[in-house]
């Protein structure tokens, strides 16, 4: 199963306080040691809301409003996609995660949709529009 990990933000990601060199260390061991087991995919940090977007539809219409947003713990500031056996392995790897930022910080684990999810919704025409795309991503040429 495929699951993104979620590092919520901090008054001071929002802010813009960047990880100190102790801080990178611990989290490029973690990464290396995600990566070494096959459980990485995919990973990054993200820059606060202020320098982001966003973008709300109602039918036709977009309007398109610009950061900072409110709430900073309701923020993303950082995600990792995994593949993992189980929900539970994916919790036994965010409890050795180092503490994303200085002082109280939350990580939520949120599992992907997969295929057989959508049911009959998603057909077999959808299926293999899917694996074409999916072969692009990983070979564009």
């Amino acid at each position: 199963m495929k699951v993104m990990v979620i590092v919520k933000a901090t008054a001071d990601s929002e802010a813009g306080v960047l990880p100190d060199q102790d801080l990178l260390t611990a989290m490029g061991r973690f990464n290396e040691d995600l990566v070494n087991a096959g459980v990485m995919l995919a990973g990054e940090g993200l820059k606060p809301t202020a320098q982001g977007v966003r973008v709300q539809f109602n039918g036709p219409q977009r309007r398109v409003i610009d950061g900072p947003f409110t709430e900073a713990g309701e923020q993303i500031a950082g995600f990792w996609l995994w593949q993992v056996r189980s929900i539970d392995e994916a919790i036994e790897w965010v409890r050795r995660c180092p503490n994303p930022h200085p002082g109280p910080s939350e990580i939520e684990i949120r599992p992907l949709y997969e295929a057989d999810d959508f049911g009959e919704a998603f057909t077999q025409e959808l299926r293999e529009q899917e694996d074409r795309l999916r072969d692009r991503l990983t070979d564009p040429n």
